[in-house]
């Protein structure tokens, strides 16, 4: 039995099947992403969804779903399954389902009175192409199998709608067609791996709404091009594979071409590979360099996400080529002293305090795997320098050195910090001032950067950067902690200091040089732990708090509202098991085994095999926001390793 799978009773459970979803990704960052009925519920999801150079060089859904159908003594038997208005199902192709399961790929099997049927699919690696094997295990009398396209050809972020403009013409190609509904997009290839009738009967396929999107608020409802069908004969032990990409195949391939994406595969066999197969999903390798992807289905590349996620993707499995790639895309688009945030081109934004600290962080993780120091100041030690002195001297969204020597940073309406939701129009958390995390990070890179210096012989650098190194901890202590709170301020703003309790003190406790003593951090430990520690990482905020919110849910401003004021975020969890570690050692092990282990469970949930975006704040803790998030994946791999370290 496969370690992931669904049988009969939970997949025509609606309630169940549809919050459960499954996600296959390649190098190029395209992706294939459905619920495990294949019952589309976003307007992210798509069989093949990928980037569109000609148009905008975002993801684009191609092929947003495929149904089959069964033909057996005139009694056509259709498997797929869409939502219509009035909460209506049609057709209602879950019915048939009798298991499902995801190793070696995913597998769903079919059965229709005496037919048994099973479906396989394999997102490939390098190309943009999605290969499913149909393969009739059973059948008693002639059986035929109809696909029925239906076809989208728009931004994941938009929705389809029925138009004069989509071009309807179709061109025969080595068994199958090429369609290409709008100028500038590529051509989608379809084809068989046997010679097949395609019947053209273009048609549209009104209002088929998908369930995540009306209740977060959004648009949800959809026109789907369906240009006609292909149909073929199919005999009890036959396999036959349809292949969905943007460039034509060598038809005869098909079958070594998924048997070889089969081998390439980690298999998804325990908690640990499952992770381990998520991980690699975020990296993508582009002709301007390579990337980490912030998360699925709807993120793009995130500089914090970058180096917050890189280590946990990268280093623990010996992956220092990637990592130093990533380095070094990320390097090429810098602006002065700070990386990208969020978006490409001239629509990129540089709006992160945090994440040129991070940088250091990543590198110092880097220098500790791969045993490389004396190569980090050679290498990066000028760019080093040009963000520390940024930093000191001033650069945008008002980030600068104050005069004891700390980091203020912050305008009004922008958020820049990792607590970066809007709603209504404005920061929901702004944190305008002297933040506790970016301060630790601060401190961390200088004497990072002090150590790497050192090593390389700079004696300037080291002369002109130690006596600020000495400063900050006195600074720090003066500014953030309380001796009557026991825990540290979360930003201070003049004479302002919020006392409101968040987990961005916990980065003060794992950071190799922390700015606080062992006896603050253990104190600060002990807060988070009592506060804000869940089995699914930490909240935002802390419950006793008036503006805490359980659960993230609604319409967009209500869901960002509630997004940093009490949601589970996992990603910080590695930051507190590090820290917790440091001052327990092997004491502490029961805890943090019991939190790793009580992960388990998620992945039959939300994402399937992966760490979603977020949970709830209250329990059962469920699964919210994007299905798999790299730095949630990527702290949960540190934590195992972290385990494995002080075992």
């Amino acid at each position: 039995m496969s370690y992931i799978n669904f049988d009969k009773s939970q997949l025509v459970n609606l309630e169940y099947s549809l919050n459960r979803e499954v996600l296959r990704s390649n190098r190029a960052g395209s992706y294939a992403n459905s619920t495990i009925i294949n019952c589309n519920t976003r307007k992210y999801h798509g069989m093949l969804v990928t980037s569109q150079p000609g148009i905008d060089n975002e993801n684009h859904v191609l092929l947003s779903s495929l149904d089959e159908t069964v033909i057996q003594m005139d009694s056509d038997f259709n498997l797929g399954i869409h939502k219509y208005p009035g909460g209506k199902y049609n057709p209602k192709g879950h019915k048939y389902i009798r298991d499902f399961v995801t190793e070696p790929y995913p597998k769903m099997t079919y059965r229709v009175g005496g037919v048994i049927l099973t479906k396989e699919m394999v997102f490939t690696t390098r190309e943009d192409r999605m290969i499913i094997k149909y393969t009739l295990v059973e059948a008693h009398s002639p059986t035929k199998l109809r696909l029925r396209p239906f076809l989208a050809f728009r931004n994941i972020h938009a929705l389809s709608k029925v138009n004069i403009f989509a071009d309807t013409k179709y061109e025969k190609v080595q068994q199958g067609i090429k369609v290409r509904m709008y100028q500038g997009y590529t051509d989608l290839f379809m084809q068989l791996s046997k010679p097949a009738e395609y019947v053209h009967v273009p048609d549209w396929y009104y209002s088929i709404e998908y369930q995540e999107e009306m209740e977060r608020g959004f648009e949800y409802q959809e026109d789907l091009y369906v240009p006609g069908f292909f149909e073929f004969d199919i005999v009890k032990g036959e396999s036959v594979y349809f292949a969905a990409g943007t460039k034509e195949l060598n038809t005869t391939s098909m079958k070594r071409t998924f048997e070889a994406e089969l081998a390439k595969r980690i298999p998804r066999n325990n908690f640990a590979n499952c992770l381990t197969n998520a991980a690699q999903q975020f990296i993508v390798k582009k002709e301007k360099g390579t990337e980490i992807i912030a998360g699925f289905p709807w993120f793009g590349r995130s500089g914090r996400s970058t180096f917050i996620s890189l280590p946990g993707l990268t280093l623990l499995n010996g992956d220092y080529a990637t990592f130093r790639a990533v380095i070094d895309t990320m390097i090429s688009e810098m602006k002065g002293p700070l990386f990208p945030n969020f978006g490409t081109g001239s629509r990129t934004s540089y709006n992160s305090s945090d994440a040129s600290l991070w940088f250091f962080w990543a590198l110092q993780q880097y220098a500790n795997f791969s045993g490389e120091k004396k190569e980090i100041w050679p290498a990066y030690g000028k760019k080093m320098k040009l963000i520390l002195e940024g930093y000191r001297d001033g650069t945008d969204f008002d980030i600068h050195m104050d005069t004891d020597g700390l980091i203020y940073a912050g305008v009004p309406g922008v958020a820049v910090t990792w607590m970066d939701a809007i709603a209504h129009g404005k920061p929901v958390t702004p944190r305008i001032g002297k933040t506790v995390e970016v301060n630790a990070l601060w401190y961390n890179a200088i004497k990072f950067s002090l150590e790497m210096a050192g090593l390389a012989g700079d004696t300037e650098f080291c002369k002109e950067w130690e006596p600020l190194s000495c400063d900050i901890p006195g600074s720090f202590f003066e500014t953030f902690w309380s001796p009557e709170k026991r825990y540290l301020a979360d930003y201070v703003d003049g004479a302002y200091k919020d006392w409101t309790v968040r987990p961005n003190m916990v980065i003060a406790t794992s950071l190799p040089y922390s700015p606080v003593r062992e006896e603050i951090r253990k104190e600060v430990l002990s807060r988070v732990r009592q506060e804000l520690l869940t089995p699914r990482g930490l909240r935002t905020l802390t419950p006793k708090s008036p503006v805490y919110k359980g659960s993230y849910y609604g319409d967009p401003d209500t869901r960002d509202s509630a997004y940093h004021q009490g949601t589970v975020t996992p990603w910080l969890l590695g930051h507190f098991v590090e820290g917790y570690l440091r001052i327990h050692g092997k004491s502490g092990m029961s805890l943090i085994k019991s939190l790793y282990d009580g992960f388990e469970p998620v992945m039959t949930e939300h994402g399937i095999g992966t760490i979603s975006e977020l949970y709830d704040g209250d329990p059962p803790h469920t699964g919210r926001g994007a299905i798999s998030m790299a730095w949630s994946v990527a702290e949960l791999l540190r934590i195992d390793y972290l385990i494995k370290k002080n075992e």
